[in-house]
């Protein structure tokens, strides 16, 4: 492989901050790095003996550390390393970022041949797959797991959902006046008294589709008429739907509102069928330096004491095993297709939420 320009290289790395998807398309389109060979950790990663339980827990001790490369906030990442460590004594090295950032790095690495990751935890977990960085993996926590939680290949599987929910501030909606479907969001009591988070393109695909995309495309013009509020990361619209600043918002994440929620804001929420979740999953480097250690902290993270812990710090649950709030109802998992037409959804909404924009992606 040549090496690339200085131009052409710094061009690239411009693109790639800017989106997951961008990301994943310039590698495909350019240069593919990653050849399909069959991976050195597939045997260790799918066994399924008797004696696994005891020789994983052997040979990740051996190995003594795992890295991890995550989305959690860094005091959450923390409470779930420290669990680990204090019952296994194995070492957790912890890179916390956003999804692109982490994306680009496991894509440069995997360039590179030089491999560090051996644990990942993010959204958008299928361009990785597609990249071939992953690898299957079983765990006996499987069968705990509800099935939103695998997508058809099972190279990741989700350990955590975010449910986009309307949250409403409960000292300016009336009761009597909490919308009930999308449609009442179109109410002209609204107008002007919406916010909307900025970043949520597959939330927006998720709901055309679902729609129709003749109708759904008619609905958002409609509520793009509406003169929204957009704000972008999901935590400060959760914020400042509790301050009052905004009334109410379509598409935040309910455990944030939750979090508040319990602080004692005036803040709820509630479902807006057809409720749609966007996963946070785990997927186990094909290339991973500490594979029995990665595979004995995914075992972990997906076991009912993980599970139980991601609870604690108001995430939602993907385990049966652990009873939460935030999962009571009925909902669909975001079609990982939907990263195929990036382009389409992105300018589509762009156009009519942030005036032409290009999207930039926050947190929360």
């Amino acid at each position: 492989m040549t090496k690339p320009k200085s131009k052409k290289l710094l061009l690239m790395l411009a693109i790639l901050l800017l989106t997951p998807l961008a990301a994943w398309q310039i590698t495909s389109a350019e240069n593919r790095i990653v050849t399909s060979k069959a991976s050195p950790n597939r045997e260790i990663y799918l066994y399924q003996g008797a004696d696994r339980d005891q020789q994983l827990l052997a040979k990740a001790k051996k190995e003594g550390a795992v890295t991890l490369y995550t989305t959690l906030t860094a005091q959450d990442a923390r409470v779930l390393t420290a669990a680990f460590e204090k019952q296994y004594g194995i070492k957790v090295e912890v890179w916390r970022s956003g999804t692109e950032k982490i994306i680009q790095r496991v894509l440069a690495e995997a360039k590179s041949g030089h491999y560090e990751v051996d644990v990942l935890d993010l959204s958008i977990m299928e361009i990785l797959y597609r990249e071939k960085i992953l690898e299957q993996f079983y765990s006996p926590a499987f069968k705990d797991l509800v099935p939103q939680a695998f997508p058809k290949h099972k190279y990741y599987v989700a350990d955590r959902f975010l449910f986009f929910v309307m949250a409403y501030n409960t000292n300016l909606v009336k009761p009597e006046d909490v919308p009930n479907s999308y449609a009442d969001l179109l109410h002209p009591r609204w107008t002007g008294k919406i916010g909307i988070e900025a970043a949520d393109v597959d939330w927006f695909a998720a709901i055309v589709k679902s729609m129709g995309e003749e109708q759904g495309l008619t609905y958002f013009k409609q509520l793009a008429a509406m003169k929204p509020q957009m704000h972008t990361n999901h935590i400060l619209v959760a914020e400042l739907v509790a301050m009052g600043e905004i009334p109410l918002v379509p598409n935040a994440f309910n455990n944030n509102v939750e979090t508040l929620k319990q602080k004692g804001a005036p803040i709820e929420w509630k479902v807006l069928q057809p409720a749609f979740s966007s996963p946070s999953s785990l997927g186990l480097a094909k290339n991973a330096r500490h594979p029995h250690a990665a595979l004995l902290f995914a075992d972990f993270i997906l076991s009912q004491q993980g599970q139980q812990i991601l609870k604690d710090l108001n995430r939602v649950p993907a385990s049966l095993a652990v009873d939460s709030p935030l999962n009571k109802f009925k909902y669909q998992v975001i079609n990982p297709a939907i990263w195929d037409e990036w382009d389409k959804w992105e300018k589509l909404w762009s156009d009519l939420f942030l005036k032409g924009e290009a999207v930039k992606k926050g947190g929360g």
